[in-house]
């Protein structure tokens, strides 16, 4: 997530519309200079079909974006709750199961809690699992297809062997199965935004009626002063490229991109949670990277 508006946010935004931008400065440079000193001046298209082009363009425009918030906004706040239930999980496994404990199993709850977090923001990401969670999996042997999955089943499963071995109240272990259950849906919320594609046709189709809006602008225009019409012809398509790139860079926020929601900063603050919640000490921050993004 974009945390500064230095040169370095405005270099990874450049990086993704140096094409079109190198494009369209060259198209319009071409055609103004033609215009100069040739008759394709005599060529007019009525401005009222540039105004109509241009509003299509925009009301898909928003439309668009409006979409691609909404699919980042919905992350967050799964991952909101994540933050929540995690912390809600591992207060109620101390409260709950007795102080005399010969199993640890709060402290297993914890440390299982705080891999699958970070399990769940690499497997979203595709990433290769890091260190501190392969450690772990090759520690308990777990292997599975859907990893986070797998430990929230080891969490029910560690549910039932506590609940018989300490005599745990079942409406208690109802309770804690809830929230077992919670986060196995804020899982899945994280999939299918993961897994839904947004239809390509509609970006191309955005995409095509820019340069279409692009290629009739300078003919629109009045030729009195060039120099005018050349930047005229460049920034309106320029913002609107910029606009439908906002638009693609946030609807998919699990890419690791500097765009995307936060979740290793998210699960090393539910880390943090969870340590001062089982050991009832205050735990240090992990200090944030000194970049223009956290991810």
């Amino acid at each position: 997530m974009l945390v500064k508006n230095n040169y370095k946010a405005i270099f990874f935004f450049l990086k993704h519309l140096w094409i079109d931008l190198f494009l369209i400065i060259l198209y319009a440079s071409i055609i103004t200079t033609i215009d100069l000193y040739t008759y394709l001046h005599l060529l007019t298209i009525p401005l009222s079909i540039t105004t109509v082009t241009g509003t299509i363009v925009a009301l898909l425009l928003a439309f668009r974006t409006a979409q691609s918030y909404d699919r980042w906004w919905e992350a967050r706040k799964v991952w909101g709750e994540i933050v929540n239930e995690s912390r809600t999980l591992i207060r109620q496994v101390k409260q709950f199961f007795p102080t005399e404990d010969p199993d640890n199993t709060v402290a297993e709850f914890a440390n299982r809690q705080i891999i699958w977090c970070y399990a769940l923001s690499e497997s979203l990401r595709k990433q290769a699992f890091s260190v501190k969670v392969q450690n772990y999996l090759d520690a308990e042997k777990i292997s599975a297809n859907n990893i986070p999955s797998k430990l929230l089943t080891k969490h029910s499963e560690q549910l039932k062997k506590a609940s018989h071995n300490l005599k745990l109240d079942p409406i208690k272990q109802a309770q804690i199965d809830s929230t077992i259950s919670r986060l196995n849906d804020s899982m899945g919320k994280c999939e299918r935004i993961k897994n839904t594609i947004f239809p390509r046709s509609y970006s191309f189709l955005i995409h095509f009626l820019i340069y279409v809006l692009a290629s009739i602008l300078p003919f629109g225009l009045d030729d009195i002063f060039p120099f005018t019409e050349v930047a005229i012809a460049i920034i309106i398509p320029v913002i609107l490229l910029a606009v439908e790139e906002t638009a693609i860079i946030m609807q998919d926020p699990f890419e690791n991109r500097p765009t995307d929601v936060p979740m290793t900063a998210l699960s090393n603050t539910i880390e943090n949670n969870i340590m001062e919640i089982i050991t009832d000490e205050k735990v240090e921050i992990i200090a944030k990277p000194k970049s223009f993004y956290i991810n």
